[in-house]
């Protein structure tokens, strides 16, 4: 985008908050990962190269009680939902990150960090761990857009008696009996979650690296806590801040608490993935999603048209102008231009369904000279932002030819009875018909 000032130029380095491995994904975090994937694919797409990271959380209280719940391993249920998180990306078609690191593989480093903060004078230990004093860090708040005056009147956080502010959050966690742990200067323990974020992504982007990104939830404490521990430390973090808001059905947000939780896996299995990421296209980033069966029903109908039109151009055969039409500039021009301004995908996405119906249009006319730029724009679009057409398959057997000359020899003699009941034996050996101004085109 072209508001995003690079640390490289020519080069993108970027960090998405990943997933706590406890259980099934649900259509909150499908959004977040198309989101950020479509915004790596259009700066690809671009020229840009870009570094994309984002994280595993295998270690977390949420964690720790799964386990005990069902009586297994914390690294067993770490592993079986960190699966399920990488067949959604699988599912969804989404670019799997450069490098995915994992918490527990970063806990020298993160103690490192945490004891040079005590040293600073900035964290503190209690009875039950090590806290970051939020106090002593100038403009805490900024990403809340609040000072801490303003937080602490209305806010709502944990209370340890011990703690010196209420806003002062864990760094480390002294483990109580039969909890994982790793050794440290404050004893057994595991790193609390907003000290994860910064040794990776410092460690893996270096300082300065070019965008943060992730949920609007995590927006404050999360992402400030981040951020306030990197300044302490005297490191300079992100650049860029990106969140994305959240998914609801009948106007909520998704969650388990509200008894709406769909898991995404569900989603996957029954209906075209593709739906999905249109649907997130269609809405801003910064704009809560609806999701709901007839969004879904609407998203698979406009891919359908996509799909014909793959269908309809590949099934011209000689008749096109060229196999792989040169895209129309202008129509580019459009698509980067809606892109640019903040990642404007409903316009985007707009541009791209009104060419499918210009190509179609044109092609209905038997213009195919002109439906050429049109259909290679469109193509070019749509490979951008992740849709990939759907192809059909083209080929038939000798019986299904003759049947397909025959009815086009019925419909030049405009014996239209013989003409439908070859459509019916067609459709009844499992093809779909379609006429166009070359004749019949049937696929499977």
């Amino acid at each position: 985008m072209r508001h995003l000032d690079l640390r490289d130029p020519g080069r993108l380095s970027m960090y998405v908050c990943g997933p706590t491995v406890y259980g099934p994904p649900h259509i909150g975090h499908g959004r977040q990962l198309l989101v950020y994937d479509v915004l790596r694919r259009y700066l690809e797409w671009t020229g840009v190269v870009v570094h994309h990271v984002s994280n595993i959380t295998d270690i977390d209280d949420k964690i720790i009680a799964r386990a005990a719940k069902d009586g297994r391993s914390e690294p067993e249920v770490a592993a079986e939902f960190e699966q399920a998180w990488n067949d959604a990306i699988d599912g969804l078609g989404v670019l799997p990150p450069h490098d995915a690191p994992h918490a527990t593989a970063y806990v020298i480093g993160m103690v490192e960090a945490v004891e040079e903060l005590v040293a600073k004078g900035i964290a503190y230990e209690t009875s039950d761990g090590v806290y970051f004093g939020v106090e002593a860090v100038e403009g805490y708040g900024l990403l809340a857009g609040q000072p801490l005056d303003t937080l602490r009147a209305g806010e709502r956080v944990d209370v340890v008696d011990e703690k010196r502010s209420p806003f002062d959050f864990v760094l480390w966690k002294k483990s109580k009996p039969g909890e994982p742990a790793w050794e440290s200067p404050w004893g057994p323990g595991r790193p609390g979650w907003h000290t994860e974020c910064v040794v990776m992504s410092l460690g893996l982007l270096g300082d300065g690296f070019d965008l943060h990104a992730g949920g609007l939830d995590l927006q404050f404490p999360h992402h400030e806590n981040e951020r306030a521990q990197a300044v302490a430390l005297g490191h300079s973090f992100a650049r860029h801040w990106m969140h994305h808001a959240f998914v609801e059905t009948s106007g909520e947000k998704m969650s388990k608490s509200l008894g709406n939780f769909t898991t995404l896996p569900d989603l996957l299995s029954r209906t075209d993935p593709r739906a999905y990421r249109l649907l997130v296209l269609q809405a801003h980033y910064r704009s809560p999603l609806e999701v709901a069966p007839r969004s879904i029903a609407d998203a698979e109908r406009s891919l359908d048209r996509l799909d014909e039109l793959v269908r309809r151009w590949g099934g011209l055969g000689d008749h096109r102008p060229t196999p792989l039409p040169p895209p129309d500039p202008d129509a580019l021009a459009a698509f980067r231009a809606a892109m640019d301004e903040d990642l404007g995908t409903p316009a985007a996405t707009g541009s791209l369904f009104a060419l499918v119906r210009a190509a179609n249009a044109a092609l209905d006319r038997g213009d195919m000279a002109g439906a050429a730029p049109t259909v290679g724009a469109a193509l070019e679009i749509a490979g951008a932002l992740g849709l990939v057409a759907r192809t059909a398959d083209m080929s038939v057997d000798a019986e299904v030819a003759a049947l397909v000359a025959a009815r086009d020899e019925a419909r030049a003699a405009r014996d239209f009875a013989r003409s439908d009941a070859i459509r019916d034996r067609l459709v009844g050996l499992g093809y779909a018909v379609k006429d166009t101004p070359t004749g019949t085109t049937v696929h499977r």
